[in-house]
């Protein structure tokens, strides 16, 4: 899994929705909003590697492999609100924890959520959480709907 990440010196945190005919459909209308639909996507947990600057967006040519940590909700309940969100801290360590939040919820609470398990996860780790960065979106679902928050790993 290494080799996923080397050359990679940034990273974006994006969130998007949308709506389609299928879970599938909306969800690709989530990733379009958040700018990274035209990418194979590769799963990661939760760890922000050292030395990983922030990014404006993404510029890959279509078809990259771009590694993220992805959270995602999908409702076909017409009138829910769904969010996403996830949130990127640092503190002593080296390296950053990410957390996602997603679900029937609004994304003040969805953020609330991905902080509160940013705090433990560094807990569990015996760190301090000094700064984090978060970012969320909801959306109220027309017919069937999707949310997506990422942090992607960017050259």
């Amino acid at each position: 899994m290494r080799r996923v990440l080397e050359g990679m010196k940034g990273f974006v945190v994006v969130a998007g929705s949308g709506e389609g005919n299928s879970e599938l459909t909306a969800f690709d209308a989530a990733l379009i909003r958040a700018g990274i639909a035209n990418c194979n996507l590769l799963k990661l947990s939760s760890i922000l590697p050292p030395g990983l600057e922030p990014r404006e967006s993404v510029e890959l040519p279509p078809g990259s492999m771009l590694p993220v940590v992805l959270s995602a909700h999908a409702s076909s309940k017409p009138g829910e609100v769904i969010a996403a969100a996830v949130a990127v801290g640092w503190g002593q360590a080296p390296y950053g924890i990410i957390m996602e939040n997603r679900g029937a919820m609004d994304r003040f609470r969805a953020e609330k959520g991905a902080v509160a398990r940013l705090r433990e996860g560094f807990a569990l780790r015996g760190l301090a959480l000094e700064r984090y960065l978060v970012r969320s979106v909801d959306h109220q679902v027309r017919r069937l709907g999707c949310v997506v928050a990422a942090v992607a790993f960017v050259p």
